[in-house]
């Protein structure tokens, strides 16, 4: 029984599990996507990101615990040369399994493991992403539906002056009737 065991044994012996993770996590390394069961992948994750974020420190110490669990020069050099710089900012996650369906012969669940600051397909949508900074309230089912009604444009009204009075009598007149309006 399984009780309270924690990781998946995938049906290998503890020695013949460790070389196989120690393999897997240099071709991920080291080509940066693999494909392989979901099972693996799962395991391989919480392997491998472990050695990712101990690359981020750049000491002797830290590149000889890598060195023991990979057991590959060019993995480890690959890890803490191309790696971990591109990581350094990230505070985990580095890993994205993504499902592909069943294998062909067996119907095993496959899925494909990839670092995920490698994917420039991903990144370039990233990029677009980070341009809206602001999460709005707005609905746009009501904007995207009903077509926006063009702007009035005011028409300013041209008020033409009326004639002066050629009369003085007739200027008194006027006179006397702006006076009433005023009064009142």
């Amino acid at each position: 029984m399984r009780h309270r065991k924690s990781f998946n044994h995938l049906g290998r012996n503890s020695s013949h599990r460790k070389a196989m993770l120690s393999n897997m996590a240099t071709s991920l390394i080291m080509h940066k996507r693999i494909n392989t069961t979901l099972a693996k992948a799962k395991e391989l994750r919480s392997y491998v990101e472990p050695l990712i974020t101990s690359s981020k420190e750049d000491t002797t110490h830290s590149r000889r615990m890598v060195f023991s669990l990979l057991q590959d020069k060019e993995a480890v050099t690959e890890l803490f040369r191309e790696v971990s710089p591109k990581v350094a900012d990230r505070p985990g996650g580095y890993t994205r399994i993504i499902k592909m369906g069943r294998r062909l012969g067996d119907s095993a669940d496959m899925a494909m493991i990839e670092l995920v600051d490698f994917n420039e397909l991903m990144l370039s949508d990233k990029g677009d992403a980070k341009a809206k900074k602001t999460r709005r309230r707005r609905s746009t089912a009501k904007a995207s539906t009903a077509p926006e009604a063009p702007k009035a444009v005011k028409e300013e009204t041209v008020v033409e002056a009326a004639p002066e009075p050629t009369n003085e009598a007739d200027s008194s007149v006027d006179d006397n009737k702006d006076n009433e309006i005023v009064k009142e």
